[in-house]
C-alpha cells in the first residue's frame, strides 16, 4: 500500500465527523524524537541484520539519527557499534580501525556463500590436522591478496555482487590487498571443525580466509559460526545486549535509571586521534567555520587530524598544520549525551 493510499484511509467520509486522532498520534511520534549523542556497542544476536539492529536502537532511544560502523552478517553475532546523533560524524574513524573475530570453520564442504547459508558446491572426505592448520596460518598474515566472497556487498558496474549472484549471474571478483595482523588456531573440537581468531583491517573477509584455507588443504571449508569481538576502540567489555538495553529503558521510564548510562561519549571513537584544547574565544571562531592560528611556545608543531575540545567538551574535528587549526566537522552536542565510562585499556 502506498503512502497516498494510507493518507486516503485517514480521510473521513462526507457523512462522518473529522477524525484527527491518527494524524495527531503521528505528529506526536515525530515530536518525541530527540537529540541523542553517543555510542551504543550492541552485542548483536544471530539472526538480526545490522540495519534492523540500528532501527531497534534508534527506537529505544527515540533518537533522530543513527548509523552503524561496519556491517555484521545476520549469521554473525557480537560487536556492532551504533553511533547516535553527532556520533555518526565519527563513524569512518571506527570503520577504519582494527577488527577482531572468533570463527569456526567447517571442513569438508565449500558453499557458494562461503558460510552456512549457502549451497554446497564441493565436498571432500579429507580433514586437516591441528599441526597442518597451524603451519598454514603464517601465509595469511600481513598484507595479502584476497578474493572477496561472491556473495558480498562489493559493487560490480554499480551492482552489488550478492544481488548479481542471487540472480544467477557469473560473479568474478578480483583479488585486492587486505591486512591480517594476527591469525591463530584456538582449538580443534573435532575433525570436522576448527576455531580460529583473526585480527584484521578494513575490507577483510573472514569467509574468504575459511574458503582459501579449505582449498589449500584440499578438503574445502566454510564459516559455520562467527563472532566479532572488537571494532576499533570498542570490545566485549563495552558491549550491551538488547535484553539489557530494553530493561534499562523500562527503568528509565520509571525514573530509576538513565539511558545515558548505556551511551559511550562521542569522542570514544576518536581514541587514536590527538586531542587539542582551545580557549573559548578560539572555540567561537571554529564553531563559525573559521580557522584559528595558535602562536607561542606551546603551539603544536605537528601536522594531521585532531579533535578539538573546549572546557573538556568535544567541539570539532580539524586539520592541524604548523599551528593553524582548520575545522572540518563541528559538533553540536545539545541533548542527551553519553556518560558511560569506557574501560581502561591495558
Amino acid at each position: 500500500m502506498s503512502e497516498n493510499d494510507l493518507n486516503n484511509l485517514d480521510r473521513p467520509h462526507a457523512e462522518e465527523p473529522p477524525q484527527a486522532e491518527p494524524r495527531s498520534r503521528h505528529k506526536q511520534f515525530k515530536r518525541d524524537k530527540r537529540d541523542v549523542h553517543g555510542w551504543v556497542v550492541l552485542d548483536k544476536p544471530v539472526g538480526m541484520t545490522s540495519t534492523h539492529a540500528v532501527s531497534v536502537i534508534k527506537r529505544l532511544f527515540t533518537a533522530k539519527r543513527a548509523g552503524h560502523a561496519g556491517t555484521l552478517d545476520p549469521l554473525a553475532s557480537g560487536c556492532l557499534p551504533i553511533g547516535l546523533g553527532e556520533a555518526t560524524k565519527t563513524v569512518p574513524f571506527v570503520m577504519d580501525g582494527r577488527k577482531l573475530y572468533r570463527f569456526t570453520v567447517r571442513w569438508g564442504e565449500e558453499r557458494d556463500t562461503d558460510d552456512a547459508e549457502g549451497r554446497v558446491i564441493a565436498t571432500s572426505e579429507q580433514r586437516p590436522s591441528a599441526e597442518a592448520i597451524r603451519a598454514a596460518l603464517p601465509a595469511y598474515i600481513g598484507t595479502i591478496q584476497q578474493v572477496p566472497p561472491r556473495y558480498s556487498a562489493i559493487k560490480i558496474e554499480g551492482e552489488r555482487a550478492y544481488d548479481l549472484a542471487r540472480d544467477g549471474a557469473s560473479v568474478e571478483l578480483a583479488a585486492r590487498p587486505v591486512e591480517i595482523r594476527r591469525l591463530e588456531l584456538v582449538e580443534v573440537p573435532d575433525a570436522d571443525h576448527a576455531v580460529l581468531e583473526a585480527e584484521c583491517g578494513k575490507g577483510t573477509y573472514v569467509r574468504s580466509i575459511a574458503r582459501d584455507l579449505g582449498r589449500s588443504f584440499g578438503c574445502f571449508g566454510h564459516v559455520c559460526a562467527l563472532r566479532r569481538t572488537a571494532v576499533g576502540p570498542f570490545d566485549e567489555e563495552t558491549m550491551i545486549s538488547l535484553e539489557q538495553l530494553e530493561a534499562l529503558c523500562h527503568r528509565a521510564a520509571s525514573g530509576e535509571a538513565s539511558l545515558a548510562d548505556a551511551l559511550l561519549p562521542v569522542e570514544t571513537a576518536l581514541d587514536d586521534i590527538p586531542a587539542l584544547a582551545v580557549s573559548r574565544a578560539d572555540a567561537a571562531r571554529l564553531t563559525r567555520g573559521q580557522a584559528v592560528l595558535l602562536r607561542g611556545r606551546d603551539a603544536p608543531n605537528f601536522r594531521g587530524t585532531v579533535y578539538v575540545t573546549v572546557s573538556g567538551q568535544l567541539l570539532a574535528l580539524a586539520d592541524l598544520d604548523r599551528g593553524e587549526i582548520v575545522p572540518k566537522r563541528v559538533f553540536n552536542l545539545a541533548g542527551l549525551l553519553g556518560r558511560a565510562r569506557p574501560p581502561k585499556k591495558g
